[in-house]
């Protein structure tokens, strides 16, 4: 199970990454440190913003890691017309989709079409991190709102 977990994560990383390896006018093939990461902290906080340029096959793009204390969120359930993959990777809270909660545990990955509301918010006694890669697709027309 954590194999078949680890290979679906990789093979998200592949399909992220790829266009950045054919990018002509874009982001070239990098690395950026935590340390280089554009830093905002709020109210129980702190979220390191990584790459934003656009690339071979996207716009708007966002890549990103948040720290979560207990019983704070980053923001309430939001919604926007970019696709978002939010991943889990430490600590337990809330997720809340379309106005629904469920329980978020590491590990869980969360992928938010187009409009759809979502949100999460640390329920737990630790810090939640997660990872957040978020983008439109070059090509593709802005979906109108629900």
């Amino acid at each position: 199970m954590k194999s078949q977990k680890l290979y679906s994560l990789c093979y998200l990383l592949f399909l992220l990454i790829c266009p950045f390896a054919f990018s002509q006018d874009s982001l070239s093939t990098s690395v950026m440190t935590q340390q280089q990461a554009k830093i905002t902290e709020g109210d129980g906080w702190v979220f390191y913003e990584y790459f934003t340029a656009d690339t071979y096959g996207t716009k708007n793009a966002l890549t990103g890691m948040a720290i979560i204390q207990p019983g704070k969120e980053i923001h309430p359930a939001h919604e926007h017309f970019e696709e978002e993959y939010l991943m889990l990777t430490q600590g337990s809270g809330v997720w809340t989709i379309e106005g629904k909660e469920s329980d978020a545990k590491t590990g869980d990955i969360l992928y938010a079409a187009p409009w759809d509301s979502h949100g999460i918010k640390n329920t737990g006694d630790q810090p939640l991190v997660f990872v957040v890669m978020k983008w439109q697709s070059k090509g593709v027309p802005e979906p109108q709102s629900k």
